[in-house]
């Protein structure tokens, strides 16, 4: 029995392929990426925005150990009348909206610690038009840690729409 030679496949040139790239390059940039990717995730995601906040519209959970609590406006009425609950309208500008009972007005984006509550477990209700300044002011308050914040779900925007 005679060996025949194999011809060498034809590219489209029509030149005979006599070596080809080798894919191990190509192999081992995949398995270091999925190495990185996987490394990325057991290490919890650095540099990602990792708070724990957490949202409710149930009232019977106010006693639950929550650093965050977005309230519609019949619940956040009901809050905002406890005279242990600070009210702050952080609303650029605050003369633009103000709800009755509310204590502190400063801006959503230069909050001032000297005028906020020295102790930190002080709940504190905030506010504004349309709830996306008080959403930068929360995490904001969250970062100076206090513990108990309440936010208005929808501003003062979805305050007058439920008739407040």
């Amino acid at each position: 029995m005679t060996d025949t030679p194999t011809p060498n496949p034809i590219d489209d040139s029509g030149h005979g392929q006599t070596a080809g790239r080798s894919a191990i390059p190509l192999i081992v940039a995949m398995v270091i990426l999925v190495v990185a990717v996987v490394v990325y995730f057991a290490t919890g995601m650095p540099g990602m925005d990792h708070s724990s906040t957490t949202e409710t519209h149930d009232m019977s959970d106010m006693s639950a150990n929550t650093a965050h609590r977005m309230m519609d406006p019949a619940e956040f009425a009901a809050v905002i009348v406890d005279p242990d609950t600070v009210t702050i309208n952080v609303h650029v500008p605050a003369a633009d909206i103000q709800l009755d009972g509310t204590e502190m007005t400063m801006p959503f984006d230069n909050l001032d610690e000297g005028q906020l509550p020295s102790d930190r477990d002080t709940p504190l209700a905030v506010y504004c038009r349309s709830g996306t300044m008080s959403a930068i002011a929360v995490e904001r308050l969250l970062a100076l840690g206090y513990t108990d914040i309440i936010e208005l779900d929808g501003g003062t925007d979805a305050w007058a729409a439920a008739g407040q």
